[in-house]
C-alpha cells in the first residue's frame, strides 16, 4: 500500500514519453538530479537517500517505475516487483547488447528536468536493476554526473552476462567520446555483490582514456554479509553517500549561481 506520508513534501505528477506513463515526484530546489530506485520500489531508505540530496541543495525527481511508495523490502514484495522487471517490454533482464526502453524514457524525463532546472547540466543515480539506466542516458550531453550503484542488468548468468552494462554498441561508442571528452562517471558496489557480476571490469574498460587515466571513479566497499547489495540504501554507508553528493556538486557546481 502507498504511503502518502512518506514524500509529504513532494510534488507528484505523470510523465509521459513515448507511449510509456511513470508517476514522478519532485523536490527541491537548485541542479536537477534523477533518482531511480531499487526493486522493490521508492522504500523508506530510498526516500531517505532522495531527501538527503534535496537536503544538500538539488532539485531531485524520483520516478516510480515498480512497485509502491512506502513499503519496506519484504520476501514477497521483492517477489512481485522483481516478477514485473522480468515480464515487463520497458526493461531488458536477458538480452545482451542493448539497452532497456525505459531510457528512452528517463533521457526524456532527465531533459524535462534540466529545463526545469538550468544550469550546465543534470545528474542522474541508478541503483540496482537501474544502475546501467544512467550510461543509456550519457547519450545526452546534459546528463554530467552519471552515478551507477550496483548495476544488476542483464541478471548475471553466465559470463557474458555478468560483465554486460546494459548499454547498446552506439550508447557505449557515445560514452567513450563523453568520457574522452570529460565526462566522468560514479560507480559503487560492494565487492562482493555477485548481482554485479564482472561489470566493473567492463565499466573501467569503457572508461578507459586511451590507457592514460579512467574516467570511472569507484566506491568499492568490503562486503561483510552474502545479503549486502544496496550500499546507499538498505545497506547505507555514510561514506558512499557523502561520496555521491560531492561528486554532484562538483560536477554540476555552476559559476553563474
Amino acid at each position: 500500500m502507498t504511503d502518502v506520508n512518506l514524500l509529504a513534501r513532494w510534488e507528484s505528477e505523470g510523465f509521459t514519453s513515448a507511449g510509456i506513463t511513470h508517476q514522478v515526484w519532485r523536490s527541491g530546489s537548485g541542479p536537477g538530479v534523477v533518482v531511480i530506485h531499487e526493486i522493490p520500489g521508492i522504500t523508506p531508505t530510498v526516500a531517505r537517500f532522495a531527501e538527503d540530496l534535496v537536503d544538500a541543495g538539488f532539485r531531485v525527481a524520483l520516478p516510480l517505475l515498480v512497485g509502491e511508495v512506502g513499503p519496506v523490502p519484504t520476501a514477497s514484495y521483492l517477489a512481485r516487483s522483481l516478477t514485473k522487471v522480468c515480464i515487463s517490454r520497458e526493461f531488458t533482464t536477458w538480452a545482451t547488447g542493448q539497452s532497456s526502453p525505459i531510457v528512452a524514457w528517463l533521457r526524456a524525463l532527465g531533459r524535462q528536468l534540466h529545463l526545469e532546472c538550468g544550469g550546465p547540466g543534470i545528474g542522474a543515480i541508478g541503483m540496482c536493476f537501474s544502475g546501467g539506466f544512467v550510461l543509456g542516458m550519457m547519450m545526452d550531453d546534459h546528463l554530467l554526473a552519471p552515478v551507477a550503484s550496483q548495476p544488476s542488468l542483464p541478471f548475471a548468468v553466465g559470463a557474458r552476462r555478468s560483465r554486460d552494462l546494459g548499454i547498446s554498441v552506439e550508447e557505449a561508442v557515445a560514452i567513450r567520446e563523453r568520457v574522452a571528452h570529460g565526462c566522468e562517471v560514479m560507480g559503487l558496489r560492494f565487492t562482493g555483490d555477485r548481482l554485479v557480476g564482472e561489470r566493473f571490469v567492463a565499466l573501467k574498460e569503457l572508461c578507459d582514456r586511451d590507457g592514460l587515466d579512467s574516467a570511472l571513479l569507484t566506491v568499492e566497499l568490503p562486503s561483510s554479509s552474502p545479503r549486502d547489495h544496496s550500499l546507499l540504501t538498505e545497506q547505507r554507508d555514510e561514506g558512499a553517500v557523502a561520496a555521491v553528493i560531492e561528486f554532484l556538486r562538483r560536477r554540476l557546481a555552476d559559476p553563474a549561481r
